[in-house]
């Protein structure tokens, strides 16, 4: 081979040609890297991001789940005696009625407007019973206010009362902040229905604007949302009461995800069986209840086997007397 010299002035130009060539070389690898990057975000967010997650999620189901909510729901009257009845789902129903009742005095309805499962759990519980229906949302409490002054004869009105609260900070107040005393709503209710915000994805797919925002996100951060309050729901609980955990989500993680984390966390908490609703309560509404499918902590009812009803999941929780 042949041995060419050369002067330090023309290797320092071919070094700095080779460095021009590496730097463009990496410029050109960085935007690739970074449209790669926008491309992945775009994919994760959006009516294809949607589409891909549930159908993973219900297999060749999800096309019939879809047109089922396409076609609406399955609503029904609930009349409770009062000046108008209430028009809601009939899994929404049967939902409401899985919290047991008969021995409650002091009912809590966590996340209450628009109002149509205050209206049935009024309707039922004992009549010496006392119903809080809370809502943080003071827009939302106002429509909750009018269905209980509208749908409930006033004997049953009087006695439930409407709140404006963040449920998920009730029963977490801390001792210092209490004069040193025990929270005196810790453990004071005997049935509680906490209804959690949820993705909604039927919501979701009537809504292009919120079709187009949707991202895996929004379930992480409304599962964060949904164990604060049943958490805070598991709380105000007394020895031996029942809580209802409800949404009206199809992803497992806003279900039985949360349920499982409550069971994990509370050693206390305990899954209990769904019984048949009173014989009283079909006096209310016309028509029979959808069957709902059992899942690993609740139950769940799919509008593809519904007549359009749900989606609805629900799970029922008590808390075992401590040793």
């Amino acid at each position: 081979e042949k041995f060419v010299f050369t002067t330090g002035k023309n290797l320092q130009a071919a070094l700095n040609s080779t460095y021009d060539k590496i730097d463009a070389m990496a410029a050109c690898m960085k935007q690739e890297s970074k449209l790669t990057r926008d491309e992945v975000l775009r994919a994760k967010r959006g009516g294809e991001a949607f589409e891909q997650t549930y159908a993973a999620l219900y297999g060749s189901r999800w096309q019939g789940i879809k047109d089922a909510m396409a076609r609406g729901g399955d609503a029904r009257q609930w009349n409770a005696g009062g000046a108008s009845p209430y028009l809601l789902d009939s899994a929404s129903i049967l939902a409401a009625l899985a919290l047991p009742l008969a021995n409650a005095r002091r009912v809590l309805d966590c996340c209450a407007a628009p109002g149509g499962k205050t209206i049935v759990l009024a309707t039922l519980m004992h009549k010496d019973a006392h119903l809080t229906a809370n809502d943080r949302s003071r827009e939302r409490r106002a429509r909750l206010a009018t269905a209980v002054r509208q749908c409930l004869p006033s004997s049953v009105e009087a006695r439930v009362t409407v709140t404006t609260r963040d449920a998920a900070r009730m029963g977490r107040q801390s001792p210092a902040r209490n004069g040193g005393q025990k929270n005196r709503e810790a453990e004071t209710f005997d049935a509680i229905l906490l209804d959690a915000p949820c993705s909604s994805e039927r919501h979701v797919l009537e809504s292009p604007r919120h079709l187009a925002q949707w991202s895996p996100a929004r379930v992480k951060n409304l599962r964060a949302a949904q164990w604060a309050l049943l958490s805070a729901a598991f709380r105000l609980l007394r020895d031996g009461g029942y809580v209802v955990y409800a949404t009206c989500a199809l992803h497992p993680a806003e279900n039985d995800g949360v349920v499982n984390r409550l069971l994990q966390k509370f050693p206390r908490a305990a899954i209990m069986p769904r019984e048949e609703p009173p014989r009283r309560a079909l006096e209310h509404f016309a028509g029979d209840l959808p069957v709902p499918e059992q899942t690993p902590t609740g139950w769940r009812v799919l509008p593809d086997t519904a007549n359009g009803a749900g989606p609805m999941f629900f799970a029922i929780i008590q808390k075992n007397e401590s040793e």
